[in-house]
């Protein structure tokens, strides 16, 4: 039987902090699901730190922007926990689910599948936004071995959301879908418009089914067409590189969200292209802190 509490697999001392790196039952997926979690050296109980929430993009695991992306430098001065979910259940079982580095593992595309195949574990929009996130702020999940309850070091009230790729996709639909969940949002490199690339085509057919008027509600550009942002202050960075080969064959697609945007008279957006970064880590890390101390600002 899986274990409901967090489970502590290993600590790794970093930028005065640490990395938390756990494990846990997921009631969403039917899996376990790993998370990595950054707590800085300033949080207590008496003064938690807020929580910035980064999804990663295809094929990544909580490791690879924890280990690559340098946020918890800024994250660290500015008294930031930083969160790492997984970007899919793993193990599932499903036949065709590790055949693709775009679709099933590595690739939940943070909704959730509607597909016969699919519905029984890749839910990772209600895992995001519902579970987990009730999960680190529930002192009876803490680990047991942690020394501290987590929960405790961890201010619920304060959350903002960013993302790479696949990620900031996730951190453009979960943010406006869920309007107060966060504070602020902003992604890099993000599949803009999903509904419109190979990527989210795929993935939303594979996911979803047929019904592409059904596919728009997890489309950033679509939801601002939608109008509940209407005249609204989006609170959001963007970041794309023009030498990002992905941007160049039309995954991306920022230039839609932005006509969406001007638009609908959405305001806070602010989308910079960014000249010869590609799409890995080297841009990632490079404009980091910009992105932590976006959050910064309507966490702190």
């Amino acid at each position: 039987m899986l274990k409901m509490a967090f489970e502590l697999k290993s600590r790794i001392a970093t930028f005065g902090g640490e990395l938390l790196k756990l494990s846990h039952a997921s009631t969403s997926t039917s899996t376990p699901m790993a998370v990595s979690i950054y707590l800085p050296p300033a949080s207590s109980s008496s003064s938690p730190a807020p929580v910035l929430l980064y999804l990663s993009g295809l094929t990544c695991t909580p490791d690879n922007c924890s280990e690559k992306g340098f946020l918890h430098a800024t994250a660290s001065k500015k008294g930031m926990a930083i969160v790492y979910p997984d970007t899919s259940p793993r193990g599932a079982g499903i036949a065709g689910e590790d055949e693709a580095y775009d679709f099933g593992s590595g690739a939940g595309f943070y909704i959730d599948a509607t597909t016969e195949a699919w519905k029984g574990h890749y839910n990772m929009e209600r895992y995001i936004t519902t579970e987990l996130l009730s999960s680190l702020f529930d002192a009876k999940k803490s680990p047991a071995d942690l020394g501290f309850n987590l929960a405790e070091k961890l201010d619920k009230s304060r959350v903002s959301i960013t993302g790479h790729s696949m990620g900031g996709h996730g951190a453009l639909t979960l943010y406006m879908k869920n309007p107060g969940l966060f504070k602020s949002v902003s992604a890099f490199a993000p599949i803009c418009n999903p509904t419109k690339c190979p990527w989210g085509e795929k993935a939303f057919k594979g996911y979803l089914g047929e019904d592409k008027e059904g596919w728009k509600k997890h489309d950033a550009t679509e939801l601002v067409k939608g109008g509940e942002w209407k005249g609204k202050d989006l609170k959001a960075l963007i970041d794309v590189g023009t030498g990002d080969n992905f941007y160049k064959q039309g995954q991306l697609l920022p230039e839609n969200f932005e006509a969406a945007v001007k638009e609908a008279g959405v305001s806070g957006v602010t989308v910079r292209y960014q000249e010869k970064y590609d799409h890995s880590y080297f841009f990632i890390s490079s404009f980091a802190e910009d992105h932590v101390e976006h959050a910064a600002k309507y966490l702190l």
